[in-house]
């Protein structure tokens, strides 16, 4: 059986000056991808394919699962506080078969299977959980404890409850002047 813990040299890309922690478990690192300048904190746990863009931070604890077949993708500039967990797949608990992992093919109910998706800009508060099928656009802001369920979100809204409403609105023109400025100094090699 294979050490599913100790492959960090597996991973299929990783970007110039990111960080992933040394307690990071990464169950398919040949799918796993991340961004230059992003970091993945310690404790944080990953069973499906994710991709994580530039500059992006993933705080200790978090959970991205979903199995082999779910995708989780991150954009750019994006905060996943600590204790985050994002589900791009889960059991049909209807009573289709046998629910979980450990189940041999043919004895469990088929998986719902949806990719989520993080636009540029996100920001997830402290344990915010992320059910399959979510698509956030550009800049929302999701407040601590919250639950985000498949639903229309509003680029540069903030979002907060269980399950999430909106409850205010984000400077998207200020908060992209400064990435822009960022992104210029790195080029020309200020950074």
């Amino acid at each position: 059986m294979a050490n599913i813990f100790n492959t960090l040299f597996m991973v299929k890309v990783r970007g110039k000056d990111s960080i992933i922690g040394k307690t990071v478990r990464i169950r398919r690192p040949e799918t796993f991808r991340i961004g230059r300048n992003s970091i993945v904190d310690d404790f944080t746990y990953i069973s499906c394919q994710v991709r994580i863009g530039r500059y992006t931070h993933v705080g200790a604890g978090a959970h991205f699962i979903g199995g082999k077949k779910a995708k989780i993708t991150i954009g750019d500039f994006c905060n996943i506080a600590p204790g985050c967990n994002i589900a791009a797949g889960q059991n049909d608990y209807s009573g289709g078969g046998l629910v979980g992992p450990a189940i041999p093919k043919g004895y469990g109910g088929e998986p719902i299977l949806e990719p989520v998706e993080i636009g540029d800009h996100c920001l997830l508060g402290f344990n915010v959980s992320v059910l399959a099928g979510v698509k956030l656009p550009e800049g929302v802001a999701v407040g601590a404890y919250s639950l985000l369920k498949p639903m229309a979100y509003k680029p540069w809204t903030v979002y907060a409850g269980v399950p999430a409403r909106e409850v205010g609105t984000r400077n998207g023109v200020m908060i992209k002047q400064q990435a822009m400025k960022l992104m210029k100094d790195v080029e020309s090699g200020k950074l």
